[in-house]
C-alpha cells in the first residue's frame, strides 16, 4: 500500500533540495570569483596572513567570507529537504526507497552531497563547492525530468533485506566516487593552466577561476582520498551482491551485464590505485584512469539499463 501524500511530499521535498542546491551553487561562483588569485594570496601571506593550502580560505577577507558561509548553510539545508525526501518516499512505499533508477540516482545524489560537505569539514574544500552542486543539481534533474518512477512497490526479488546492505554500499561508493571524478577534472584544468604559466606559451594567461582555486596538487591529493576511501566499499558492494545473487537465482556470478560492468568499474578504479602506490602515478596520468572510471561508472548507472537486458532489469526504463 503507498501512501500517495508522503510519496508527493518526498516529490516536493527533492525539488525543494534542488532549488536550494542551486542557490548554493551560485552562493559558491560568487565565494570563489571573490577568492584572491594566487598572487594576491602569496602578496597576503607576506603581510602575515596564514601560509598554505588552500591559502584561498584563509587569505580571503572577512567581507568576503560571507558568500562562503552562506553556500555552505544553502547546502545544508539542501541536503536536510534531500534525506527528509528519501525518507519519506521509503515510508510512503514501506521499503528502502532505492529500488528503481529514479530512486537510486536521487539517493547518490545525496551520498555526493555528503561526501563534499565530509570533505568541507574535514579538508576545507568550500572550493569544489559550485562544481559538486553542478553534478548534484544535474543528477537530480535527470531523475526528475527522465527517470521519474511513480511511488510503488518492488518485483518480489527485491523485497530482501540485501538491497539494504548491496545497493546502500553502491550508493555510498558512487556518491564518493562523484566527488572524485569532480577533482580530477579539476585537477586536469588547473595542471594544463600551471604548465601554461610556466611556459609562458604566447604569454602567460590572464588569472581566472582555475588561479583561484589551490594548486593542482591539491586537487589530485582530494581525488585520490575520495577514492581511496569509497572504493572497499564498491567492493564490498560487488561481494553483496554475489551473495545476493546466489541466494536469489542460485549462482553467485552469472556475467549479467550489470555484473559485468560493476566488475570492470572495479577493476579501473584498482589499476588506479595499484598504479598510484606502485609506479608512482599521480597527476595527469591519474586523473584520466579517474575520469575513465567514473564514465564507467555512469554507464554501468545508466546505459546497462538502456542498451542490455539482463537479470538487474528493474530500472522501470
Amino acid at each position: 500500500m503507498v501512501d500517495a501524500d508522503l510519496a508527493g511530499l518526498s516529490n516536493n521535498l527533492v525539488l525543494g533540495a534542488v532549488l536550494l542546491y542551486v542557490v548554493a551553487m551560485l552562493g559558491y561562483a560568487a565565494d570563489l570569483i571573490s577568492t584572491p588569485t594566487r598572487a594576491e594570496r602569496r602578496a597576503l601571506v607576506g603581510a602575515g596572513a596564514p601560509a598554505g593550502e588552500p591559502a584561498a580560505e584563509e587569505a580571503a577577507p572577512k567581507s568576503r567570507a560571507d558568500w562562503g558561509r552562506f553556500a555552505i548553510a544553502m547546502t545544508c539545508f539542501g541536503w536536510l529537504l534531500h534525506a527528509a525526501a528519501m525518507i519519506t518516499r521509503g515510508v510512503a512505499v514501506e521499503r528502502w526507497p532505492w529500488a528503481n533508477m529514479y530512486e537510486f540516482v536521487v539517493a547518490i545524489c545525496l551520498a555526493a552531497s555528503t561526501a563534499y560537505l565530509v570533505l568541507v569539514f574535514k579538508a576545507k574544500a568550500k572550493f569544489l563547492g559550485a562544481f559538486v552542486m553542478v553534478a548534484v543539481v544535474l543528477g537530480l534533474g535527470a531523475a526528475t525530468i527522465w527517470l521519474y518512477q511513480e511511488a510503488g512497490a518492488v518485483v518480489p526479488a527485491l523485497e530482501s533485506y540485501w538491497i539494504a546492505i548491496h545497493v546502500t554500499a553502491a550508493i555510498i561508493a558512487s556518491g564518493g566516487f562523484t566527488v572524485g571524478f569532480v577533482a580530477s577534472l579539476l585537477y586536469l584544468a588547473a595542471a594544463r593552466y600551471e604548465a601554461r604559466k610556466a611556459a609562458a606559451e604566447a604569454g602567460a594567461p590572464k588569472p581566472g577561476l582555475l588561479d583561484r582555486l589551490p594548486g593542482a596538487d591539491v586537487l589530485d591529493g582530494l581525488a585520490y582520498k575520495a577514492i581511496m576511501f569509497v572504493f572497499p566499499i564498491w567492493t564490498f558492494a560487488i561481494i553483496a551482491g554475489a551473495i545476493w545473487a546466489d541466494s536469489a537465482w542460485g549462482r553467485y556470478w552469472g556475467w549479467d551485464p550489470k555484473e559485468t560492468w560493476s566488475f570492470i568499474v572495479f577493476a579501473i578504479y584498482a589499476g588506479y590505485l595499484h598504479a598510484r602506490a606502485t609506479a608512482g602515478w599521480k597527476g595527469s596520468k591519474a586523473a584520466v584512469v579517474s575520469v575513465i572510471g567514473y564514465a564507467a561508472l555512469l554507464f554501468n548507472l545508466v546505459g546497462v539499463n538502456i542498451f542490455f537486458e539482463g537479470l538487474h532489469s528493474y530500472s522501470g526504463m
